[in-house]
């Protein structure tokens, strides 16, 4: 996601979170997602597009094909004078569910890379609303599961592959570590920051609007989007949905981060916590006064330089 302000609707918090959406709500979600998806990927591309370009990372590209045999674009990122080897980063794309495109990510992809020599494979999943439930998390597994198996030829270690992502991108990847863990394969890490991991995120905070970017409508609208009339029900998969999930043994190393003034705060630390319940290791980062996206609202900003030190940091660690 990105910087976008909508106007909240007096519907948001009549009483919708946890009792699912009208047919008619969600024919209008629909609707309104296909309509914001022009401003995001807008927004992404101006976002991304002042980081300066990586000269010494190539990118090949490279496909997957999904359980119901859609083929998925995979592209591999690589530092050219330090062909690597060890561990690598499976990455996914924000944009809200229903946006992103893989060529406004090139540039942060390519960052990450220069930065740590660690190379990284991005996944074009399929968006919503077009793509429903579990389909993007299936899609980023996919993902993950090619580079499992390609895993050698490529001289990764398998045994340090993580999974990363941005917004809506953190709650798809988290979506696609939950699948791997069904399948037996079990990633180093996920690396999620500031994820979309809840569809109940809807009611405002009164503490927090006047502070939004990211808004409750917008939330609304994209989860909606992605669920259709099961939003707020209890048959939301907790692939589609991680907050979802009843049981997070097993799940692996976490780096989790999310800004102080962003909706998803709350789901964020909510996260963090049951993974520590679980007995999985997380490190959790609440940026004070934050928004959401506010690494790219102000990259020079200390608070966004800080961040992106972290990041390096773990995603080096591997």
């Amino acid at each position: 996601m990105v910087s976008h302000r909508t106007t909240e609707p007096a519907s948001m918090s009549d009483g919708h979170a946890g009792t699912g959406e009208s047919p008619a709500y969600a024919t209008r979600s629909y609707e309104e997602a296909l309509a914001l998806r022009p401003s995001l990927d807008a927004g992404l591309a101006a976002a991304f597009g002042g980081i300066p370009p990586a000269d010494d990372v190539r990118v090949t590209v490279h496909s997957a094909r999904a359980e119901d045999g859609h083929e998925i674009e995979l592209r591999l990122h690589e530092r050219m004078e330090t062909p690597a080897r060890g561990s690598a980063v499976v990455y996914v794309h924000g944009g809200s569910m229903v946006a992103g495109r893989l060529d406004d990510y090139e540039r942060l992809v390519n960052h990450y890379v220069h930065h740590t020599g660690v190379p990284f494979l991005s996944v074009g999943y399929r968006l919503a609303p077009e793509h429903q439930g579990t389909v993007p998390a299936a899609d980023a597994f996919a993902g993950v599961r090619w580079l499992f198996e390609n895993a050698r030829r490529l001289d990764v270690d398998r045994a340090r592959i993580a999974v990363m992502g941005d917004s809506a991108g953190g709650g798809i990847g988290a979506g696609a570590v939950l699948l791997a863990r069904e399948q037996g394969l079990r990633p180093a890490a996920q690396i999620l920051i500031y994820p979309t991991l809840d569809d109940r995120t809807v009611i405002p905070d009164p503490t927090l609007t006047e502070h939004v970017v990211w808004s409750y409508a917008g939330n609304r609208t994209a989860w909606t989007a992605l669920l259709g009339t099961a939003r707020g029900t209890d048959s939301v998969p907790a692939a589609a949905a991680p907050a979802r999930t009843t049981d997070f043994a097993g799940l692996p190393p976490t780096y989790l981060e999310v800004g102080q003034l962003d909706i998803l705060r709350d789901e964020a630390v909510a996260y963090a916590q049951a993974l520590y319940r679980a007995g999985v290791p997380c490190e959790l980062h609440v940026r004070p006064s934050a928004v959401h996206g506010f690494d790219w609202i102000d990259p020079a900003a200390e608070i966004a330089r800080q961040a992106m030190r972290d990041r390096v940091r773990v995603i080096g660690s591997l």
